[in-house]
């Protein structure tokens, strides 16, 4: 329905203009409208107080919405009824409900899709043949024949056999096949020094570490291993690569030791590159300290975590990353803004590395004083 270019006020207005003794031809010639729709006006708006035009106008536009909508709903009503939505179990008979509700009540895909309930995306798929017959056969000829091999060894049996298939390929067809292995209940992993709430009293104490996740501008991902400083706040190093293995992990550290000391005590989750064998081995020869925490309790690494919500929120929900080096620019020149430029609250206000210096300030008139 066209707009009028004159609101309810401005129509009363018009009115009491004329009641007062204007000529309607020169009321219709001042504000520009036909003889016709004055009269429209008048008839419809006529006695009226600007509250109760505006009243008038809210009921209307309320009855258009509800006539419209009880329309819509009685359109989905018959269609529902038509098709039998419970006899729709799977996705191709709802693709069928779908193509016979648009030609039968004139319906668009959209608004098709909304009734039957199916998703747009499974509404346009077309399915392709499949292909994976001898696959199959193959793959239950290995897990009959080696019945405590899961689905990554059964894929390297596949591909000695000269099928070029990725790896979720197998799996996908491992599962569909009902091969999957009942998994042994794990032991749980104990922790021989659980330090995450105790408060940090001097520098490189004890540091926490953790993973974050992210993407570049292409989709392909990204992740980071942050580490921060519980005592200064400082984030030693971020570590960014496509994939992060324990051997990168203790890789990345070595680095770090040859420009700073390493901290007594390591505070991280149970992930599978914090208890790999190349970490834990590392942290053997370095005399450092691995604290696992609880599984499922991300607050017991609550310093590294409260970290990770400010690099997400200040860097990485800020930038775009085009390449893995220019994410690794990025993401190096915000760490050490993030150490020498940003104010910490917890520091009152001071940056890591203020804070760090001021420690060691304090620091040296004690050891003097001890020499003395």
């Amino acid at each position: 329905m066209k707009r009028s270019r004159y609101s309810e006020e401005q129509i009363i207005g018009i009115l009491k203009e004329v009641e007062s003794g204007v000529k309607v031809a020169e009321a219709c010639r001042k504000y520009g409208m036909s003889q016709w729709t004055f009269y429209a006006w008048r008839k419809k708006y006529q006695g009226m107080t600007v509250s109760e035009a505006r009243k008038l106008k809210a009921l209307e536009d309320e009855n258009r919405r509800l006539k419209r909508l009880v329309a819509d709903l009685s359109l989905d009503n018959a269609a529902l009824k038509d098709v039998g939505i419970k006899k729709l179990v799977t996705p191709a008979a709802r693709r069928r409900a779908v193509g016979y509700v648009m030609n039968r009540y004139d319906l668009s895909q959209r608004q098709a899709c909304r009734v039957i309930p199916l998703k747009r995306s499974s509404c346009r798929y077309e399915a392709k043949p499949d292909g994976n017959d001898h696959l199959r056969e193959l793959l239950q000829a290995f897990a009959a024949a080696r019945p405590r091999w899961g689905q990554d060894r059964l894929h390297v049996l596949v591909r000695r056999q000269g099928y070029l298939v990725n790896h979720k390929r197998t799996e996908r067809l491992y599962r569909q096949l009902g091969l999957s292995l009942r998994l042994r209940k794990r032991a749980k992993r104990g922790s021989g020094l659980r330090l995450s709430s105790v408060v940090p009293e001097r520098p490189n104490q004890r540091w926490s570490i953790d993973f974050v996740s992210d993407e570049l501008v292409t989709g392909q991902k990204l992740k980071c291993l942050t580490v921060v400083d519980d005592f200064t706040k400082e984030s030693p190093g971020i570590l960014v690569a496509r994939s992060i293995t324990g051997e990168g992990v203790a890789a990345f550290f070595e680095q770090l030791a040859a420009t700073r000391p390493l901290p007594e005590v390591m505070v991280c989750d149970n992930g599978p590159e914090f208890t790999s064998a190349a970490v834990d081995q590392w942290a053997h020869r370095r005399n450092i300290k691995l604290s696992f925490i609880a599984p499922g309790k991300p607050q017991q690494n609550g310093f590294v975590e409260s970290f990770n919500g400010k690099f997400r929120d200040e860097c990485l929900n800020e930038q775009l990353f085009f390449t893995l080096a220019d994410a690794q620019d990025k993401i190096e020149h915000w760490r050490l803004d993030y150490n020498t430029v940003r104010p910490h609250r917890t520091l009152h206000q001071r940056t890591p590395l203020e804070y760090l210096q001021e420690y060691e300030n304090r620091l040296t008139p004690k050891q003097e004083t001890m020499r003395l």
